[in-house]
C-alpha cells in the first residue's frame, strides 16, 4: 500500500523560512505529479505547488517567488521550501500524489496526513 508521510511544520516566525517534505512508501514504480496542498481554518483547501515527474513546477499566486517545490524521483519524495512566510501562511499542509504506480496497483490520488504550519510572532 503506498502511503504519504509529511514532515518538516512548525512554528515560525513571520519572515521566517521552513522546509517540508513528503516521503512516498510502498513499491512504486512511478509518480505522475505531487502537489502540495493547504487548508487554514474556516477555508476552503487550496493548491500550492504542484511538480511533474518532468521537473515542470507551478505555484499559486500567493506563494510565487516565496516558495520552491522540488522532488528526488529516486526517493519518492517532494519538498516544499517555503521562505518570507507571512502569518497568512498558517494553515494544515497536505502533500499529495497523482497518478502513483505501484507493483501492485495504480492510485490515482493518495493523501498525506498534513502537517501544521504555523506563522506567528
Amino acid at each position: 500500500q503506498v502511503q504519504l508521510v509529511e514532515s518538516g511544520g512548525g512554528l515560525v516566525q513571520p519572515g521566517g523560512s521552513l522546509r517540508l517534505s513528503c516521503a512516498a512508501s510502498g513499491s512504486i514504480f512511478s509518480i505522475v505529479a505531487m502537489r502540495w496542498y493547504r487548508q487554514a481554518p474556516g477555508k476552503e483547501r487550496e493548491l500550492v505547488s504542484t511538480i511533474t515527474s518532468g521537473g515542470n513546477t507551478n505555484y499559486a499566486d500567493s506563494v510565487k517567488g516565496r516558495f520552491t517545490i522540488s522532488r528526488d524521483n529516486a526517493k519518492n519524495t517532494v519538498y516544499l521550501q517555503m521562505g518570507s512566510l507571512k502569518p497568512e501562511d498558517t494553515a494544515v499542509y497536505y502533500c499529495n500524489a497523482v497518478g502513483v504506480v505501484s507493483t501492485t496497483r495504480v492510485y490515482n490520488d493518495v493523501w498525506g496526513q498534513g502537517t501544521q504550519v504555523t506563522v506567528s510572532s
